[in-house]
């Protein structure tokens, strides 16, 4: 099973392991690790460090930060190009958490990174899109 670095400013990643915990329960090999605003580089690097060592990494290792170029994605990059199987992504949210944390088990690293990303689209979405999605399924049920 892939292991998850789940990070991001403030307390993101800790209300989104939160959050995780209240819909699907206690998930094995996820660590959750806040970076707010009176911590350093070189702390989270530390934390970071710290939870690979705790984690089962022999199927992989990704982590999942909140912003593209912020100190939890730059950080995660350094560690990921340290070694093969582990990949960064940014701009994770509750959805692409929860089905990811369900997914992962059996995927690559790789392929991991690309099914996130096909769910992370997916998941973004508006009140008027669904409806209008739903009227097209109808349409389509109801033969027309």
């Amino acid at each position: 099973m892939l292991s998850i670095i789940l990070s991001g400013h403030g307390r993101f990643a800790s209300g989104l392991e939160q959050a995780m915990l209240q819909i699907l329960g206690e998930q094995p090999q996820i660590v959750a690790i806040d970076f707010p605003a009176e911590s350093t580089t070189a702390q989270l690097q530390h934390q970071f460090e710290q939870a690979i060592d705790s984690l089962d990494e022999s199927q992989g290792l990704i982590f999942l930060t909140d912003l593209l170029g912020g100190t939890p994605f730059r950080v995660a990059a350094t560690l990921a190009l340290q070694k093969p199987g582990r990949e960064v992504l940014a701009g994770v949210n509750l959805q692409l958490l929860l089905e990811m944390a369900l997914e992962r088990d059996g995927l690559s690293s790789e392929q991991f990174r690309l099914m996130a990303l096909e769910c992370g689209h997916r998941g973004l979405t508006s009140l008027a899109d669904e409806m209008n999605r739903q009227r097209s399924n109808s349409a389509v049920e109801e033969g027309i």
